[in-house]
């Protein structure tokens, strides 16, 4: 992520995807950046300073209501693109604030 994003990386991550948010150690936490923890599952976010975002290669989190959070993200104003389907899954992707591409699943 670029440097400063911090504020928007815990809207999008904690408040909307509901991933909280981990203190970093603190021999890490001067390098800026942020953590996301939750059972199974560590985002670590870390500060680019030519950033550019990932709009491929990409995350997929398996998710309970898939409709209900897209619901949430297109209400804060995130675009949310379908493809194509997969069997036995339904699936989304939208971008984080800095553009890198997340996919979004749940199982049938």
């Amino acid at each position: 992520m670029p440097e400063g994003g911090e504020t928007e990386a815990g809207r999008f991550y904690a408040d909307l995807l509901g991933i909280p948010e981990a203190a970093k150690p603190a021999n890490l936490a001067a390098r800026g950046g942020c953590w996301f923890e939750g059972p199974g599952l560590k985002v670590h976010l870390g500060i680019e300073k030519d950033f550019s975002p990932a709009r491929k290669a990409h995350p997929a989190f398996i998710v309970d209501d898939l409709f209900a959070l897209i619901a949430r993200l297109q209400a804060a104003g995130f675009e949310v693109i379908e493809d194509e389907p997969l069997a036995g899954l339904a699936r989304r992707y939208v971008s984080d604030p800095f553009g890198n591409r997340i996919e979004l699943m749940q199982p049938l």
